[in-house]
Protein backbone atom coordinates (compact mmCIF):
# COMPACT_ATOMS: atom_id res chain seq x y z
CA UNK A 1 0.00 0.00 0.00
CA UNK A 2 1.28 3.33 -0.95
CA UNK A 3 2.69 5.51 1.76
CA UNK A 4 0.46 8.51 2.65
CA UNK A 5 1.65 11.93 0.17
CA UNK A 6 1.47 15.52 0.86
CA UNK A 7 -0.87 16.77 -2.26
CA UNK A 8 1.48 20.29 -2.23
CA UNK A 9 4.92 19.03 -1.98
CA UNK A 10 4.48 15.77 -2.98
CA UNK A 11 6.34 14.11 -0.45
CA UNK A 12 5.26 11.54 1.92
CA UNK A 13 3.58 12.92 4.56
CA UNK A 14 6.18 11.88 7.59
CA UNK A 15 8.96 14.13 5.64
CA UNK A 16 6.19 17.21 4.13
CA UNK A 17 8.20 19.81 3.58
CA UNK A 18 5.37 22.52 3.38
CA UNK A 19 5.83 23.96 7.27
CA UNK A 20 9.80 24.98 5.34
CA UNK A 21 8.80 25.95 2.02
CA UNK A 22 8.90 30.28 2.62
CA UNK A 23 6.10 32.52 0.52
CA UNK A 24 8.71 34.75 -1.18
CA UNK A 25 7.78 37.48 -3.70
CA UNK A 26 10.18 39.10 -6.78
CA UNK A 27 10.42 41.21 -9.31
CA UNK A 28 11.85 38.77 -11.40
CA UNK A 29 9.24 36.15 -13.36
CA UNK A 30 10.34 32.71 -13.26
CA UNK A 31 9.25 30.03 -15.48
CA UNK A 32 9.64 26.12 -15.24
CA UNK A 33 9.46 24.34 -17.69
CA UNK A 34 9.85 20.26 -16.42
CA UNK A 35 10.76 17.25 -18.55
CA UNK A 36 7.98 14.82 -18.47
CA UNK A 37 10.42 12.53 -16.76
CA UNK A 38 11.49 14.01 -13.93
CA UNK A 39 8.45 15.10 -12.41
CA UNK A 40 8.34 11.94 -10.46
CA UNK A 41 11.77 12.01 -9.59
CA UNK A 42 12.24 12.21 -5.47
CA UNK A 43 14.97 14.82 -5.39
CA UNK A 44 13.10 16.87 -8.34
CA UNK A 45 13.79 20.70 -6.94
CA UNK A 46 11.64 22.54 -9.67
CA UNK A 47 8.16 22.29 -7.50
CA UNK A 48 9.77 23.54 -4.83
CA UNK A 49 10.56 26.85 -6.54
CA UNK A 50 7.39 27.29 -7.60
CA UNK A 51 5.86 26.62 -4.17
CA UNK A 52 8.17 29.19 -2.39
CA UNK A 53 8.24 32.28 -5.15
CA UNK A 54 4.87 33.88 -5.64
CA UNK A 55 5.67 34.99 -9.21
CA UNK A 56 6.76 31.52 -10.54
CA UNK A 57 4.95 29.23 -12.25
CA UNK A 58 5.54 25.46 -13.03
CA UNK A 59 4.75 23.29 -16.85
CA UNK A 60 5.36 19.79 -17.12
CA UNK A 61 5.58 18.09 -20.46
CA UNK A 62 7.64 18.41 -23.38
CA UNK A 63 5.94 20.08 -25.86
CA UNK A 64 4.38 23.20 -24.16
CA UNK A 65 1.59 24.49 -26.51
CA UNK A 66 1.05 27.85 -24.44
CA UNK A 67 4.70 28.64 -24.45
CA UNK A 68 4.02 31.79 -27.27
CA UNK A 69 1.13 33.31 -24.83
CA UNK A 70 3.16 32.69 -21.63
CA UNK A 71 6.37 34.39 -23.04
CA UNK A 72 4.51 37.28 -24.52
CA UNK A 73 3.96 38.33 -20.72
CA UNK A 74 3.00 42.09 -20.83
CA UNK A 75 5.82 44.19 -18.95
CA UNK A 76 8.76 41.03 -19.03
CA UNK A 77 11.47 41.04 -20.91
CA UNK A 78 11.56 37.09 -21.49
CA UNK A 79 15.06 35.27 -21.20
CA UNK A 80 16.36 31.32 -20.98
CA UNK A 81 18.50 30.37 -18.31
CA UNK A 82 21.07 27.95 -19.98
CA UNK A 83 24.57 27.87 -20.77
CA UNK A 84 26.21 28.01 -24.01
CA UNK A 85 28.88 30.45 -26.08
CA UNK A 86 26.01 32.64 -26.71
CA UNK A 87 24.66 33.23 -23.19
CA UNK A 88 25.48 36.28 -21.45
CA UNK A 89 25.78 35.91 -17.51
CA UNK A 90 23.38 37.63 -15.60
CA UNK A 91 24.29 40.84 -13.94
CA UNK A 92 21.71 43.16 -11.99
CA UNK A 93 21.02 46.04 -14.22
CA UNK A 94 23.12 47.26 -17.28
CA UNK A 95 20.26 46.69 -19.24
CA UNK A 96 19.28 48.93 -21.14
CA UNK A 97 15.68 47.67 -21.13
CA UNK A 98 14.72 47.91 -17.64
CA UNK A 99 11.55 45.57 -17.38
CA UNK A 100 11.77 42.29 -14.85
CA UNK A 101 13.19 39.15 -16.68
CA UNK A 102 10.72 36.40 -17.66
CA UNK A 103 13.47 33.79 -16.56
CA UNK A 104 12.30 30.32 -18.43
CA UNK A 105 14.22 27.79 -16.67
CA UNK A 106 14.47 24.02 -18.26
CA UNK A 107 14.21 21.64 -15.51
CA UNK A 108 16.00 18.43 -16.15
CA UNK A 109 18.74 16.36 -17.30
CA UNK A 110 21.58 18.35 -19.95
CA UNK A 111 19.88 15.66 -22.66
CA UNK A 112 16.15 16.36 -21.31
CA UNK A 113 16.96 20.47 -21.13
CA UNK A 114 18.54 20.27 -24.57
CA UNK A 115 15.66 17.88 -26.09
CA UNK A 116 13.41 20.65 -24.63
CA UNK A 117 14.86 23.48 -26.66
CA UNK A 118 14.62 21.17 -29.59
CA UNK A 119 11.03 20.60 -29.18
CA UNK A 120 9.78 23.77 -28.51
CA UNK A 121 11.88 26.27 -30.96
CA UNK A 122 10.41 29.52 -28.83
CA UNK A 123 12.61 28.06 -26.27
CA UNK A 124 15.86 27.99 -28.86
CA UNK A 125 15.17 31.31 -29.98
CA UNK A 126 15.44 33.30 -26.64
CA UNK A 127 18.41 35.27 -25.66
CA UNK A 128 20.61 33.41 -22.94
CA UNK A 129 21.75 33.89 -19.65
CA UNK A 130 23.89 32.27 -17.35
CA UNK A 131 25.02 32.05 -13.97
CA UNK A 132 28.77 33.78 -12.97
CA UNK A 133 31.32 30.96 -12.75
CA UNK A 134 31.40 29.55 -9.42
CA UNK A 135 29.19 28.79 -6.64
CA UNK A 136 29.41 25.06 -5.17
CA UNK A 137 26.22 22.84 -4.99
CA UNK A 138 24.51 22.01 -1.72
CA UNK A 139 23.50 18.89 -3.36
CA UNK A 140 25.41 16.12 -1.81
CA UNK A 141 24.31 13.20 -3.60
CA UNK A 142 25.39 13.68 -7.09
CA UNK A 143 28.12 10.98 -7.38
CA UNK A 144 30.50 13.33 -9.48
CA UNK A 145 29.14 16.89 -9.33
CA UNK A 146 30.79 18.91 -12.08
CA UNK A 147 31.80 22.54 -11.44
CA UNK A 148 29.19 24.95 -11.56
CA UNK A 149 26.39 21.80 -11.46
CA UNK A 150 24.00 23.14 -9.58
CA UNK A 151 19.96 21.96 -9.25
CA UNK A 152 17.51 23.93 -10.41
CA UNK A 153 16.33 25.31 -7.35
CA UNK A 154 19.86 26.36 -6.46
CA UNK A 155 20.02 27.84 -9.85
CA UNK A 156 16.98 29.98 -9.27
CA UNK A 157 17.94 31.25 -6.14
CA UNK A 158 21.79 32.23 -7.36
CA UNK A 159 20.07 34.43 -10.65
CA UNK A 160 17.82 35.80 -8.41
CA UNK A 161 20.38 36.64 -5.52
CA UNK A 162 21.74 38.69 -8.40
CA UNK A 163 19.14 40.25 -10.23
CA UNK A 164 17.39 41.25 -7.34
CA UNK A 165 20.21 42.24 -4.89
CA UNK A 166 20.19 43.40 -1.99
CA UNK A 167 17.19 41.07 -1.90
CA UNK A 168 18.28 37.25 -0.69
CA UNK A 169 15.99 34.29 -1.77
CA UNK A 170 17.99 32.32 0.44
CA UNK A 171 15.68 30.97 2.26
CA UNK A 172 14.20 28.79 -1.02
CA UNK A 173 16.93 26.46 0.02
CA UNK A 174 15.54 25.56 3.71
CA UNK A 175 12.91 22.78 2.11
CA UNK A 176 15.75 21.53 -0.47
CA UNK A 177 18.74 20.91 2.35
CA UNK A 178 16.03 19.09 4.31
CA UNK A 179 15.09 16.86 1.40
CA UNK A 180 19.14 16.10 1.05
CA UNK A 181 19.09 15.30 4.46
CA UNK A 182 16.35 12.88 4.33
CA UNK A 183 17.89 11.26 2.04
CA UNK A 184 21.16 10.80 3.14
CA UNK A 185 19.14 9.87 6.62
CA UNK A 186 17.47 7.16 4.95
CA UNK A 187 20.61 5.66 3.09
CA UNK A 188 22.34 5.01 5.95
CA UNK A 189 25.61 7.20 7.15
CA UNK A 190 27.53 4.24 5.66
CA UNK A 191 26.17 3.88 2.31
CA UNK A 192 26.07 7.25 2.05
CA UNK A 193 29.91 7.98 3.00
CA UNK A 194 30.77 4.83 0.83
CA UNK A 195 28.93 6.33 -2.14
CA UNK A 196 29.30 10.16 -2.24
CA UNK A 197 31.62 10.85 0.81
CA UNK A 198 34.76 12.37 0.11
CA UNK A 199 37.69 10.10 -1.26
Amino acid sequence: MPRPRCERCQRPSEHCLCPLIPTLGSRTRVLLLQHTSEASHALSTARLVALGLQNAQLLVGEVFEELGTLLAAPGYRPVLLFPGDDAQPLTAGGQQDDRPLLLVVPDGTWRKARKLLYLNPLLAALPKVTLKAGGVSRYRLRKAPKEGALSTLEAVVRALNELECPSSFDRLLAPFDALIDGQIKAMGDATYQRNHGAG
